[in-house]
């Protein structure tokens, strides 16, 4: 039979924190907001309800409307039982059926406080398709997109709710992120996904009823960017430095190789736990898509291995922002990143390409997107190079990859060969 309990979302909390009803059954499990909130100095463990205190006069109907919350949901999941043949229900099945019975009035809130309390729920959500809770970098998103917001209202001094979401605002607000803050496109089409995302939630729960955003005008921005992979060559070049008396940077330069021979993206590869290890391979649950992956130890990355005696035996994890900022150092010791490159600085509608030094282009995503254009330019085929990184289909893993005219030349000239060899009788 399945479990209800009642916590609190931050019990160690010094002010109010939401309240959520957490139902278990069959090893699975659902968080459902109840959209109430308490000072955990008020909260009750042991009876899952509100203290009697003076301190706390809502006491009473507070937690009238707690237990009839939980009353609603059992009978929610006994019926749903009942009618499915004591099938008992998924996640997403009795979410939908305690939304259909706990019909809660639209509640008044404004933009800025509904996002507040989407970011709440989403570090205690589960994604449907994983099961796994949302990535830490998703959130950062959600926060950002809400300061933006935020610094944009104060500074054109205007009101930013649910209502004046238009194609006025849009225009406006992708003009300030471009002109003011300086985002290249991608990022503001980053912000404006984020923003259409907490819009969309806000609609389905009845709060929003301006659909404005959803106009084809109020657009997310993209274009393709001058990111550039490193060939085999500049990989060895880079194994080849000599940093034995830096090993801040030898560290550095030993983890992002590690990510251009596996293709594991950063969260991933800074997780890499000794139970990971297995023989010759790594097997691991990706972070943000939940795929088990299996990648063979490459020689590079054996070799690497072998200098580090930690848990298991890989460089110990850097944060991005430093391996960012130290893979660009090691990078400038190497003659054959000294070269410059097509550049295109982007800013809205306008750009400039001018050029510059490869090794300043480096960043952590260059180890994975390496990984996957250098395998393609050996003519491993899409279907297996895509079981490590992940993309859905060919179309999307064509456009991740970065191959040059020149690559693609030396591909039909090698094709051209192997023909050459075949004798026609």
């Amino acid at each position: 039979m399945a479990k209800f309990n009642f916590n609190l979302r931050k019990p160690s909390s010094k002010e109010e924190t939401p309240i959520n009803l957490v139902i278990r059954w069959n090893n699975l499990r659902l968080v459902y907001p109840t959209f109430e909130r308490i000072n955990p100095k008020y909260w009750n463990t042991k009876e899952q309800l509100a203290r009697e205190v003076q301190a706390f006069p809502k006491y009473s109907e507070f937690n009238t409307r707690l237990k009839k919350l939980k009353t609603d949901a059992e009978d929610v999941f006994r019926k749903y039982l009942n009618d499915n043949e004591n099938r008992p229900p998924t996640p997403q099945e009795l979410k939908e059926a305690l939304n259909n019975r706990i019909k809660k009035e639209p509640q008044k809130k404004d933009l800025f406080s509904f996002i507040k309390q989407f970011i709440e729920e989403a570090e205690l959500r589960t994604n449907d398709n994983t099961g796994k809770t949302i990535a830490r970098s998703t959130i950062q998103v959600y926060k950002r997109t809400l300061e933006l917001l935020q610094e944009y209202g104060a500074m054109k001094r205007k009101r930013i709710d649910f209502d004046t979401i238009d194609l006025d605002f849009y225009y406006d607000f992708t003009g300030y992120l471009t002109r003011d803050k300086g985002f290249e496109t991608n990022t503001v089409g980053k912000t404006i996904k984020t923003l259409k995302t907490f819009l969309n939630e806000a609609t389905e729960r009845e709060l929003n009823t301006n659909l404005k955003f959803k106009s084809k005008r109020f657009k997310v921005l993209r274009e393709e960017t001058d990111s550039i992979y490193l060939t085999e060559q500049e990989l060895e070049d880079l194994h080849s430095l000599d940093l034995s008396k830096n090993r801040k940077l030898e560290r550095a330069r030993d983890l992002f190789l590690v990510g251009c021979w596996t293709g594991l993206r950063f969260s991933d590869l800074v997780n890499i736990k000794p139970e990971n290890i297995v023989g010759d391979y790594i097997e691991i649950t990706t972070i943000k898509t939940g795929r088990a992956v299996v990648i063979p130890l490459h020689n590079t990355v054996k070799e690497i291995m072998s200098r580090y005696d930690t848990p298991n035996h890989l460089p110990p994890g850097l944060s991005n922002v430093n391996l960012n900022k130290y893979i660009k150092d090691v990078g400038e010791m190497v003659e054959s990143l000294n070269v410059e490159v097509p550049y295109t600085n982007k800013n809205g509608s306008l750009s400039a390409t001018t050029t510059k030094k490869k090794y300043e282009l480096i960043t952590t995503h260059t180890a994975r997107r390496s990984f996957a254009t250098n395998l393609y330019n050996k003519g491993l085929n899409t279907i297996t190079i895509r079981a490590i990184t992940g993309h859905k289909d060919d179309k999307a893993f064509l456009r991740y990859i970065k191959v040059t005219p020149k690559d693609q030349a030396r591909k039909l000239e090698a094709f051209w060969k192997t023909e050459s060899l075949k004798v026609v009788k």
